[in-house]
């Protein structure tokens, strides 16, 4: 019998980056978060699943709207950055965020904006500024270039 055990893999929390092509000064590298960095929230369905008299029609959806959070650190001029982004014009286009692992390639996002800042804690106790990005992530690029199904 084979070894039961599979490598698991490893996480490298330094690696986690943002970059927005059109705005070069809000590139976020790992030093300029907090602890829990970055995340991405997908909505909606890969698939829209329509019901029929006798089953189902499958309907591929071309994208998912995502919020992307990213923790910065306010204490670091980058948080101050966002937000006069937000004060001044807050639609930053497209976007990529780098996730802690090799593994996963980059998201690529689509037609992003700053949507909100997180709650701000000023008892200091934490340095965290969560800045809530909305945009969206292409799914399901195979049917652009064929039938699917």
């Amino acid at each position: 019998m084979a070894q039961p055990n599979v490598n698991q893999g490893v996480l490298n929390r330094v690696i986690t980056a943002v970059q927005w092509p059109n705005f070069p000064q809000l590139n976020v590298t790992a030093a300029y978060m907090g602890k829990r960095q970055a995340r991405i929230r997908f909505d909606g369905e890969a698939t829209t699943s329509i019901l029929t008299a006798t089953g189902v029609v499958q309907s591929p959806e071309p994208y998912q709207p995502v919020m992307l959070t990213i923790t910065l650190l306010r204490t670091q001029g980058l948080a101050n950055f966002y937000e006069i982004q937000r004060q001044t014009l807050s639609i930053l286009g497209p976007g990529v965020m780098f996730p802690d692992t090799t593994v996963l390639l980059p998201y690529q996002l689509q037609n992003c904006s700053i949507q909100n800042v997180g709650e701000l804690e000023f008892a200091g106790e934490t340095p965290d500024y969560g800045v809530e990005i909305g945009g969206f992530y292409p799914i399901n690029n195979a049917m652009w270039n064929q039938a699917v199904g």
